[in-house]
């Protein structure tokens, strides 16, 4: 009896009272042990719960004004969710003041005073658009002290724009900043419905920046709509360009010299031009925003490779000594001084072609816009003979 006593008091390593003395703490203690088993059976149903929906693609959403569970198609509604993600600040796609002039605008600038018109695009932030860029912009200017250069950005239309720009303003130079109009751009155009599409979500922008690619397709359409010359910002000018017209430039030709791709870095087009509405015809239609340059060099490339001597067609495709006289791989030397061994003799050479029969540099950015132009450099030579402003080439 005694051993039994003793047993009954100790529960859990604990000596507990009498139950005749504390019939409280005894209640308490069977409430927290019947607490405990039915938390255990929850925890334990809604893990079971939890891995049966993992099996069904569906997802659950509580509402929070009358607690009912609403049935949603979550592969659809991750979809757009994703999409949506993907997109860019509303900057891009915004309708305003800005945009609803930007025709006026356009036509306000080139007027018949203009030697040739120029495009670039921005899409970038403007403290972003940095001091190579201005070169590029001075390296048009110098060929052309009466053309006139439109800047399609968004962000390069405003007083912070106006500042870095105003420089050649002063001087007299015509160059201006303009908010872009993307729906009056491609209105009546075969990317319509595609820009449509990417502005509410149902078609997939992909991984690559969607600023890019509306870059590739706002220079065709500028000069589908206006004609003139489109340029790259990472582009310096050599010579004029007055007597271009309908022209495209080869990146790389084979051992037959026949051309093996194309780049649109640099399009000299008429308003209006077939191939342009080809351009942005095949831009809509093989859209893939996770290819680099699908969009932009290869398409080029796949619609000449088409059309190229069909009739309705004039255009002209230059060699690559005349718009990438120097490939991605080899612009790097271009920005170092010369070693004393073999580079002196292709430094030469090179610069003699620059001068002889380029109209242009492209400096590939995406591989030298880190590198320092380096004093005594064929690019500090080449910078220093194209500028009209030349500050900072050094540091550029």
């Amino acid at each position: 009896m005694t051993f039994k006593r003793v047993v009954s008091h100790e529960i859990f390593g604990h000596r507990l009272v009498s139950r005749s003395k504390s019939p409280v703490i005894s209640i308490v203690l069977f409430s927290l042990l019947i607490f405990f088993m039915f938390a255990y059976s929850i925890i334990s149903n809604m893990s079971l719960q939890s891995a049966a929906f993992t099996v069904i693609p569906i997802s659950f959403t509580i509402s929070t004004q009358k607690n009912m569970i609403v049935e949603v198609d979550s592969e659809n509604d991750q979809f757009h969710r994703g999409i949506r993600r993907k997109l860019p600040e509303n900057e891009i796609f915004r309708s305003d003041e800005l945009t609803e002039k930007f025709h006026g605008r356009v036509q306000e600038f080139f007027n018949h005073k203009c030697e040739v018109q120029f495009f670039m695009t921005w899409i970038s932030t403007v403290e972003t658009f940095g001091t190579r860029e201005v070169l590029a912009v001075e390296s048009v200017f110098k060929a052309h002290p009466h053309g006139c250069l439109m800047i399609l950005s968004r962000t390069l239309d405003s007083a912070q724009g106006h500042m870095i720009l105003k420089p050649l303003l002063d001087r007299g130079f015509k160059v201006q900043a303009v908010t872009p109009d993307l729906p009056f751009l491609l209105k009546n155009t075969p990317a319509e419905a595609w820009f449509n599409d990417i502005k509410s979500g149902e078609k997939d922008p992909g991984g690559i920046p969607l600023a890019q690619n509306l870059s590739n397709l706002m220079r065709l359409a500028a000069l589908y709509k206006y004609g003139g010359v489109y340029l790259d910002t990472d582009f310096i000018v050599l010579k004029s360009f007055k007597g271009l017209k309908n022209t495209i430039g080869a990146q790389s030709i084979n051992s037959a010299k026949n051309w093996t791709r194309l780049n649109n870095a640099v399009l000299v087009f008429d308003m209006n031009h077939p191939l342009l509405y080809k351009f942005i015809e095949e831009f809509a239609l093989t859209f893939d925003g996770n290819k680099w340059g699908h969009n932009g060099p290869y398409m080029v490339s796949r619609v000449v490779h088409r059309v190229e001597g069909r009739p309705g067609y004039n255009f002209t495709i230059l060699p690559p000594v005349a718009f990438y006289p120097v490939d991605w791989i080899k612009i790097v030397r271009l920005f170092k001084v010369p070693s004393q061994q073999a580079d002196p003799k292709w430094f030469e050479a090179k610069l003699q072609e620059l001068n002889e029969k380029s109209y242009g540099l492209h400096l590939w950015n995406k591989q030298s816009s880190k590198l320092m132009v380096e004093e005594g450099s064929a690019m500090g030579k080449l910078l220093s003979e194209h500028c009209v402003l030349c500050n900072q080439i050094y540091s550029s």
